[in-house]
């Protein structure tokens, strides 16, 4: 191969939901498939205006369709947005120009296509090697820096049909100069962290000592920047301490001292308890009650800790309507930590609302009696089985004697809806952090 200064660099600056966009650096193997290389290139200048389709050969504006964990992120469909369309700049499709280029890394750039000759536009970018694509996709290209930002794309909540549920857009894009290495290092992003967004990319092993050591750094200005009022960063900054622990999970004798593994269990429980905490601030619900359960699964921990993760799922469920399982959650806390007064107003106020809620439907009940179509259906029942009886007992607690009066049971649970409304628990937690 050429040296690699003489190859193509491009850039794409990509945003993911709303966040500011960062920018991601490829060098093209020019050298190795030019026709390829020269196809991306230009998509990435728009130098080559409107194409047969109507629409700008250009990847600026595009997005990022479908997205694998553990596999690759695809984009370059700037006609369809949906990885039915795209166009090259040669037309519609062109033929594989080279096949033996390897997909034996993370972070290579390759040609996505419907078969042999099939080549647009769409490109996937790697995050794992993938050898079953050897001899079917044309390797192009590799990303040399914001390899992190592919990182946050790959980890984005997808769908079942693997398409992200925030928007990752291609914001900018274009040619580097010649001489600009597009290489972008790391640099401290006003928080004072310095470390890679996700370990794999630092380039180097890390022992239990050194990955307890910069993910308690790390923790520490979430901390920092949370208390600050940038609840996004701070809720970032705890994602990204648990990467850097990810691989000792469930640590032993084998991997560890005894300090290391109570150290290490400690720093877990806390950087789940506190992301959870976060995302209930930013009402994330569904994402609270997984972080705080993991936080109740670690080891070791004492019940102060664990009932703290009971109420801030209880928090959580209670966003997520899910009533019984926060009684159940508040419960548990309250056996924890009997004290609690936080955790007392919780039981108490939701409490209150099942009582609440009970009256009026005892109430509701009532007023339906009054209702002629409710009376014409019991007289009608009535008059054809004693079975079918509807009984009023208990503050018009109903029992219905027979299975067979679905029509009475769907005209009452009709009417029910129409006289009651239920409440909204709001969230009420104090600021923590551990």
């Amino acid at each position: 191969m050429a040296e690699t200064t003489k190859r193509t660099r491009v850039f794409f600056d990509i945003s993911i939901g709303d966040r500011r966009p960062e920018r991601v650096t490829f060098e093209l193997y020019s050298d190795v498939v030019p026709k390829t290389t020269e196809n991306f290139r230009a998509l990435c200048t728009g130098e080559k205006g409107v194409g047969k389709s109507g629409k700008p050969l250009h990847y600026k504006g595009s997005g990022f369709h479908r997205i694998i964990k553990k596999f690759m992120c695809q984009g370059g469909d700037f006609t369809a947005g949906n990885g039915t369309g795209g166009e090259s700049i040669y037309g519609e499709k062109f033929e594989d120009e080279n096949l033996e280029l390897k997909h034996d890394k993370p972070f290579l750039l390759s040609m996505a296509n419907a078969g042999p000759g099939t080549n647009g536009s769409q490109f996937f970018i790697t995050t794992v090697p993938t050898p079953h694509l050897d001899g079917k996709h044309v390797v192009f290209g590799h990303v040399i820096s914001g390899k992190s930002t592919v990182r946050k794309m790959e980890e984005t909540r997808t769908d079942t049909q693997d398409r992200p549920g925030r928007p990752i857009v291609i914001q900018d894009c274009g040619e580097l100069p010649p001489g600009d290495s597009g290489v972008i290092d790391k640099a401290d992003d006003g928080t004072g962290d310095i470390y890679e967004d996700f370990p794999e990319d630092a380039g180097e092993e890390l022992d239990v000592a050194a990955s307890l050591k910069i993910a308690t750094a790390i923790k520490d200005i979430g901390n920092k920047v949370f208390k600050s009022g940038d609840l996004e960063m701070g809720l970032e900054k705890y994602q990204k301490a648990l990467r850097y622990i990810i691989d000792y999970v469930s640590m032993n004798e084998e991997d560890g001292t005894p300090e290391q593994i109570q150290a290490m269990n400690a720093l877990r429980f806390a950087l789940h308890s506190n992301s959870a905490l976060l995302q209930n601030k930013q009402k994330a619900f569904k994402d609270a009650e997984e972080s705080a359960s993991r936080a109740i699964s670690v080891e070791t921990v004492g019940d102060t800790e664990k009932g703290k993760g009971y109420y801030r799922r209880a928090i959580a469920r209670i966003g997520l309507k899910n009533e019984d399982g926060a009684l159940a959650d508040l419960k548990e806390a309250s056996r924890c930590v009997p004290n609690d007064e936080a955790i007392q107003l919780e039981l108490e106020k939701i409490n209150r609302v099942r009582v609440a809620r009970a009256q009026r439907e005892r109430q509701a009940y009532k007023n339906m009696f009054n209702d002629p179509s409710i009376k014409a259906i019991i007289l009608d029942l009535d008059s054809k089985s004693h079975d079918y009886v509807i009984e009023n007992l208990d503050e018009s607690h109903l029992i219905v004697k027979d299975t067979k009066v679905a029509e009475l049971k769907r005209v009452l649970e009709d009417r029910l809806n129409e006289h009651t409304k239920i409440d909204s628990l709001e969230e009420e937690e104090e600021e923590d952090d551990d």
